[in-house]
């Protein structure tokens, strides 16, 4: 979609079903996760949290439901840096159902954490071109 910088699909698993026949709110959170990984492991910051111990804690997550997602059917998670603060950043997704429906929106907010110090950590001018590109 216009304006965010990357794109996850996922296929739909009949596992994921609830009681009701649509995909459960928790698998929705876990299309999330992904889109997250993706998103932090796309500016280093798995590998500098696996490599010099500082890396992403997730602070808050806040998800809107707007549409139910049924299988069998493809997911598309979208997914942006809409915000830098000193120590934080708030990551923004879209997840559309496979007829380029809207089924839910939801927004992440991510400190930079020092796991040594265990401390949050100011975002580096490098970091921020890197969330923002």
């Amino acid at each position: 979609m216009k304006g965010f910088s990357r794109k996850l699909e996922l296929q739909i698993d009949w596992s994921e079903l609830d009681a009701f026949g649509h995909v459960n709110n928790l698998s929705i959170m876990k299309y999330v996760q992904a889109a997250r990984i993706l998103c932090l492991d796309a500016v280093g910051l798995m590998k500098s949290q696996s490599e010099v111990g500082v890396g992403p804690i997730l602070a808050s997550i806040n998800c809107q439901f707007r549409k139910p997602l049924f299988y069998p059917g493809l997911v598309t998670v979208y997914s942006k840096v809409d915000e830098i603060k000193n120590t934080s950043f708030r990551i923004q997704y879209e997840i559309y159902n496979d007829k380029k429906e809207i089924a839910a929106e939801a927004k992440d907010i991510i400190v930079l954490f020092d796991f040594s110090r265990q401390a949050k950590i100011s975002i580096s001018g490098n970091l921020r071109k890197k969330l923002t590109g």
